[in-house]
């Protein structure tokens, strides 16, 4: 055998050393996952889309890229991870920054539950399952009521399911994390049945919060019958600041799956005036005026569809229209708010 020989087998066998190497730390290494979701928008005045631009502008509907994963520590208890950031790249949004913070925490599995610490959305926001008809999106939840934060500097504790129906979850904020804040944070939710309604065919939620300011709590229930799912969230939201800011919201959702097309209309009404839709609209005047508002009165309805073409990649589109008024502190005179028509198309790929 020539020495060109036995190089060439020496660099074959280094080479399959380091395959199957490679192939044993890929499969002990985390998983990494992203979303690219960008939608082309028209709406009269901006107010609730993601860059608050008006007119035709392209959103990023939150595209994101993460690693997440988890090692066995014992019989007993598994630790989990997750860092996820925000991609603002795609558009212009007025923004330099080319990332921001998503869910990352560091926590671990027992038999007691799951407890994550670091970065998380609420147990009040989670709360909602998937029962949000356009979740993530200029008409999504947020754009009408309080409640919906993802926050950091906290714990997160989910409890294993009890006598096999429901389970107890919290969110605690560490007080001294958050400057000038005195009160305590924290959430709570009890949560019953698969938010995805393919274990179960119902879901069911009650939440309460004490975070950012508002108290809230609310209750959640979505139901699947055949190729339909119906679906509904209230809320009543207090400011902790001005006794006489507080209200009632309410969503109805209904689903139906025409051959693959997934058909949706939502309606929603929010007396609160903690939304998006409210605090960025023209006809509130200053900051005060959002802070002391009352007999908020907004209505939404929201008619669209989306479609799965593979596996990872989605269509939709949807039209939103948005309407309201609002007293402050009771003074008798009512203030018409600017009214908005919001209309995306938009492609959602995940990998």
């Amino acid at each position: 055998m020539n020495m060109n020989t036995k190089r060439h087998l020496v660099s074959i066998a280094l080479l399959s050393a380091l395959s199957v190497t490679s192939l044993n730390a890929l499969a002990d290494s985390p998983k990494a996952y992203g979303r690219l979701d960008i939608a082309l928008t028209n709406s009269d005045h901006g107010f609730t889309t993601q860059n608050k631009k008006e007119g035709t502008v392209l959103e990023n509907n939150l595209s994101r890229l993460g690693v997440k994963g988890s090692e066995k520590i014992n019989d007993d208890f598994k630790l989990v991870y997750q860092m996820e950031v925000q991609v603002n790249g795609a558009t212009n949004e007025g923004s330099d920054k080319t990332f921001s913070a998503r869910s990352t925490y560091l926590g671990v599995v027992s038999d007691a539950g799951t407890l994550l610490v670091g970065r998380n959305d609420t147990v009040m926001k989670s709360s909602k399952g998937t029962v949000e008809a356009f979740a993530l999106t200029n008409a999504a939840y947020s754009r009408m009521i309080a409640g919906q934060d993802r926050k950091a500097d906290g714990m997160t504790y989910y409890s294993p399911t009890i006598a096999g129906l429901f389970t107890i979850n919290g969110t605690y904020l560490m007080d001294d994390n958050y400057e000038g804040s005195d009160e305590t944070q924290y959430a709570l939710s009890v949560v019953a049945g698969d938010k995805k309604l393919k274990k179960s065919r119902y879901y069911l939620a009650a939440a309460y919060n004490t975070i950012g300011g508002v108290d809230a709590y609310r209750g959640v229930g979505h139901i699947k019958m055949g190729k339909f799912k119906l679906g509904g969230l209230y809320q009543h939201s207090e400011s902790q600041s001005f006794e006489q800011k507080e209200g009632d919201s309410y969503f109805v959702a209904l689903a139906y799956n025409l051959n693959g097309v997934n058909l949706k209309v939502e309606y929603g009404k929010d007396k609160a005036g903690f939304g998006k839709y409210f605090k960025y609209n023209s006809a509130v005047a200053s900051s005060t005026d959002y802070k002391q508002a009352t007999d908020v009165d907004i209505n939404r309805l929201v008619v669209g569809a989306d479609y799965k073409l593979s596996k990872s990649t989605m269509l939709q589109a949807h039209y939103a229209m948005y309407d309201g008024e609002y007293q402050i502190d009771n003074a008798g005179t009512t203030i018409d708010l600017e009214d908005d028509n919001v209309a995306t198309v938009g492609v959602r790929f995940n990998f």
